[in-house]
């Protein structure tokens, strides 16, 4: 299995979250960490993305809120 490398347009696609918070949750330890390319470029793990996407889906149908995560629908948290 090859890894794939997702650049933050992808990311924020995937997650639909925006760049800042992507950010703030990856400093606070709750999204994975970014991988440097080159000296400004960085990208993420695709298979680490998916399962932090899939795990979020299991809390949610499970009843359970991490806190971490609880963005309304007009952008405040």
């Amino acid at each position: 299995m090859s890894a794939r490398i997702l650049r933050l347009d992808a990311v924020l696609d995937r997650t639909g979250l925006s760049r800042s918070l992507i950010y703030q949750l990856v400093s606070e330890g709750h999204f994975p960490p970014q991988i440097h390319l080159g000296a400004r470029s960085v990208g993420w793990i695709e298979t680490e993305v998916d399962d932090w996407i899939n795990a979020r889906i299991a809390m949610s149908r499970q009843g359970q809120s991490s806190g971490v995560i609880a963005v309304s629908c007009n952008g405040n948290r």
